[in-house]
């Protein structure tokens, strides 16, 4: 059998500008949001990934309409009404649970398969479900679907988060905006992508306030006050982080264009802390090194804190950094399964429980790697064109998750990389 692999050979440097493309974890939100827009939204400067062509064949599935031309997606939900996913899609990403909170919404009802998607940890959808209880909402699993009613109606309600999930926030949101009555939540994630989704929510004539911050208030509006509306997406913060991380890794100067460099606050102290040079921009942020990278102390946290998806690029900084890192994973159990394979290219890694011991190595091998989950896989390119040889990466339909024309847009910085078929290795 053959496969689709990307092969990264040693290369001299990363060095040029790229445009980061709009945050997949944002609008894949602002999909399942057109929901209760009930009629024809716009949302542009989206993705090109496979994450947005699954999510537009769920939003098909309720019967919406999508079209898409280029970097501008155009959903017309007004003929939606089923309420049901199939497994077979919801299967296959996490996100698509993020239609939950705008189906009960809309119709005070779901059937919603349990989601699948990147095996990096259990990421229980409990916090989803409490919160939507909350509001009125009541809850069956029948056969692997969840069953949402309201058999009351929806109505205000003061929650309070056990962690700031941003899936658990995105949802209890997105119902809350026609609950009658206004809707607290309390100990709300604060990442970008929240304070993204309320800004189109309100464009669409929800009155929602607070989001951004780990206090969130919603004044429910009646369904028939909520109408379409032209929104453009984020830029993505963690695909400009993995850029970053190359122009650090290789030299650089990289620039990535397209991002509020306060979305990386916390990103952009560990590279100075690591020895590079940042430059912030207005919505650029351009980062180079001239000396050795130095060993640094990271433990990924809701944000601000450092974000857990920039956690395997920075772990293949450390394994190359003069000195000893401890890297904490606070967030997904299972996101270590990363160090494996950097281990197999010569990195020195000891696992244990949620810590990582990264002794840093003077250079890196070439390796056949497979990637383990979406960002793991874009590090993996990283570290092959940081490796002596040549890195074959398998299994990277993950990288296409996420990540629009990787392998074009690190060429474009001059990385050795290219994307091919080869024969069963």
């Amino acid at each position: 059998m053959s496969e689709e692999v990307i092969i990264a050979r040693e290369s001299e440097n990363l060095t040029g500008t790229v445009r980061a493309s709009g945050a997949k974890n944002s609008a894949l939100k602002l999909m399942a949001a057109s929901l209760l827009g009930q009629g024809k939204s716009t949302i542009r400067n989206v993705p090109l990934i496979s994450d947005i062509y699954i999510m537009g064949r769920v939003l098909e599935a309720l019967d919406a309409q999508v079209t898409r031309e280029d970097h501008v997606l155009t959903i017309d939900t007004t003929a939606v009404e089923r309420y049901e996913t199939p497994y077979e899609l919801v299967s296959k990403m996490r996100a698509s649970i993020s239609v939950l909170g705008p189906l009960i919404g809309r119709f005070g009802c779901a059937h919603v398969a349990m989601p699948g998607g990147c095996q990096i940890g259990a990421r229980r959808i409990d916090m989803h479900l409490v919160g939507l209880e909350q509001l009125g909402v009541h809850f069956e699993i029948d056969h692997g679907f969840l069953i949402a009613t309201t058999p009351n109606g929806l109505h205000g309600g003061n929650i309070t988060l056990e962690f700031p999930s941003v899936g658990a926030t995105e949802n209890t949101m997105m119902a809350a905006v026609t609950a009658e009555g206004r809707t607290t939540i309390d100990n709300a994630a604060c990442e970008p992508e929240i304070e993204d989704l309320a800004l189109m929510l309100n464009e669409m004539g929800a009155q929602i306030e607070g989001a951004g911050s780990s206090s969130i208030t919603i004044e429910g509006v009646p369904l028939s006050a909520l109408h379409p509306c032209d929104h453009a997406t984020v830029g993505d913060r963690i695909e400009a982080g993995t850029f970053l991380v190359g122009g650090a890794l290789l030299g650089g100067p990289v620039t990535v264009e397209g991002i509020n460099p306060s979305y990386l606050r916390m990103a952009l102290m560990k590279l100075r802390a690591m020895g590079c040079i940042v430059e912030e921009g207005e919505q650029s942020v351009t980062v180079r090194r001239d000396g050795p990278l130095r060993a640094v102390d990271i433990q990924t946290l809701p944000h601000p804190g450092f974000p857990t998806d920039l956690q395997a690029q920075f772990m293949l900084l450390a394994s190359l950094a003069e000195g000893n890192s401890v890297i904490t994973e606070n967030v997904f159990e299972n996101r270590f399964m990363f160090a494996s394979e950097l281990v197999r290219m010569g990195a020195d890694v000891t696992i244990d429980d949620h810590h990582a011991l990264v002794r840093g190595v003077k250079r890196l091998q070439g390796a056949p790697v497979v990637s383990t989950d979406l960002r793991a896989g874009g590090a993996l390119v990283l570290a092959g064109m940081a490796a002596e040889g040549e890195t074959i990466v398998r299994k990277i339909s993950h990288i296409d998750r996420g990540y629009e024309d990787y392998v074009g847009k690190l060429t474009s910085l001059g990385g050795n990389v290219e994307r091919t078929v080869v024969d069963d290795i």
